[in-house]
């Protein structure tokens, strides 16, 4: 048996998986994000701690004799978030997350400091990662920064909480902009241009070694088995990617979680800066990924839901479905960027909008639009990468709705695949990478998970959406000058 912890922004979620690939059980807690000012987004390490507990005790109620049986962790988590340190090893500040977009400044003095930075990380300087946090805290919170003297990544302040070790995996450490992702180590360049050092750095290993074992007095609360080790794991994505056996070249999915990624593996590092393309390593050696990410997916769907008085998504979704192939092309347009944007654009200004609404169109117009929008997102993301082989598969809560997902393939004009376990993303992935840090060969463990239903695209629909995808990126064209403005 195998436990795999996945940290994400809404949610924590811990799965058990048997070595027949079974899910025995799956718990979680939700996670709420603070946002006390505009562009800033923010949770308490200690909100991820009191979810751990939750969902752990939640496993020992319903599977204590599975959890007795376990032989290693591992973790996946949101990434890109700074988690500072004192010497104590103390949280100095609330954890800042990859969609806060306050250090779009910081993101230009990094780039000034160290010209050559795609060169060495494969991507652009963007607020979302972890570097430009750092400088931020340097320039707004100096006496925060002089104390700190380690800094992790959401899941490794987990696995420091569980073992006692500061350690990173190549994967999420890609997110830092800290990285020489070709080399798969630290850059002292671009660390000391930060005014950090290789000693706040937590130790590198690849996602299916062994970083960590499990404190005693944890595994006597919790029912586990004492010192059992923890797997270095992998950031969200890479971890899905494992989580559904996607890891050889060309293979892809895509993820409908907070955020919306299609993610391609590959077997080189292959940056693609100009357009915003993330080029990471993998969670497993030898390997590397290009990704596309766009910050707000599933989010702006609860936000429409909510805002709308839809109720949920999944009434937002059956709303939308009623709107038939005329609606579809007087429909209003949607600008998904609620918290700016990542790919394709780099733009932490960029805003929401909904355009071109008219007496005609009511609550299931824009549920249309809300998705639609998202989904176009979605396309310019894809556009810019290396084209996947064979299918994508869909991963994340998103996932479930029947209905997106064929608008989904329709609009990204590539066949979609749901397998099992989808949904749980990177939970399944996390427990896989335990299972081959504790001996396990790939060929037996990254195994793509039965497919449950394909969504072939619509020929029939393609010039419609090929219309409408060409005004929705004339739309972002025409405003970003506008965005500029009134952000400042």
């Amino acid at each position: 048996m195998y436990l795999g912890l996945d940290l994400g922004t809404s949610e924590l979620k811990a799965l058990l998986l048997a070595d027949d690939h079974r899910i025995v059980a799956l718990a979680r807690a939700p996670l709420t994000v603070s946002r006390p000012h505009p562009l800033w987004s923010e949770q308490l390490p200690s909100q991820w701690w009191e979810a751990l507990e939750t969902a752990m005790a939640a496993l020992r109620r319903s599977n204590a004799e599975a959890l007795s049986a376990v032989r290693a962790i591992g973790l996946s988590g949101q990434m890109h978030g700074a988690v500072a340190l004192d010497a104590n090893g103390q949280v100095l500040r609330p954890a800042i997350l990859w969609n806060d977009g306050r250090s779009a400044a910081q993101c230009d003095e990094l780039t000034a400091l160290v010209p050559h930075l795609g060169d060495i990380t494969g991507n652009l300087a963007m607020p979302g990662f972890t570097a430009p946090k750092l400088l931020w805290m340097r320039t707004h919170e100096p006496e925060l920064f002089a104390r700190t003297a380690s800094v992790l990544l959401p899941k490794d302040w987990l696995r420091f909480m569980l073992s006692g070790m500061r350690a990173s995996d190549m994967s999420d450490a890609s997110g830092t902009l800290w990285l020489d992702v070709a080399a798969r180590d630290w850059s002292d360049e671009i660390l000391a241009a930060c005014g950090l050092s290789r000693r706040n750095m937590p130790e590198l290993v690849e996602g299916s070694a062994v970083a960590g074992r499990l404190k005693p007095e944890l595994a006597a609360r919790w029912g586990l088995p004492a010192g059992i080790p923890i797997a270095g794991g992998g950031g969200d994505n890479a971890a899905s990617a494992v989580g559904m056996g996607l890891v050889s070249a060309g293979q892809g999915f895509v993820s409908l979680g907070t955020s919306g990624v299609i993610f391609v593996c590959g077997d080189r590092f292959a940056p693609d800066p100009p357009r915003a393309v993330h080029a990471f390593c993998h969670a497993l050696p030898g390997r590397w990924h290009q990704m596309s990410v766009m910050l707000s997916a599933s989010s702006a769907v609860t936000w429409a839901a909510r805002t709308f008085g839809l109720g949920n998504e999944a009434a937002l979704f059956a709303a939308a479905a009623t709107v038939d192939a005329n609606g579809r092309r007087q429909a209003p347009f949607f600008l998904p960027y609620l918290s700016g944007e990542r790919s394709p654009h780099n733009d932490a200004n960029a805003q929401g909008v909904l355009f071109g609404l008219t007496h005609a169109h009511g609550p299931a117009e824009i549920a249309y639009a809300v998705a639609e929008g998202v989904s176009f997102g979605l396309r310019d993301g894809l556009d810019t990468l290396e084209k996947p082989s064979g299918d994508l598969l869909l991963v994340g809560g998103g996932a479930r709705s029947t209905w997106w997902a064929r608008l989904l393939a329709d609009i990204l004009q590539v066949p979609l695949a749901a397998c099992e376990g989808g949904e749980a993303g990177g939970a399944l992935g996390a427990a896989r990478l335990a299972w081959l840090a504790d001996g396990a060969s790939e060929a037996a463990v990254c195994l793509q998970p039965p497919v449950r239903q394909r969504f072939d695209p619509d020929a029939s629909a393609r010039d419609v959406f090929t219309v409408r995808h060409l005004r929705f990126k004339a739309l972002y064209a025409a405003l970003r000058s506008s965005f500029a403005a009134a952000s400042a």
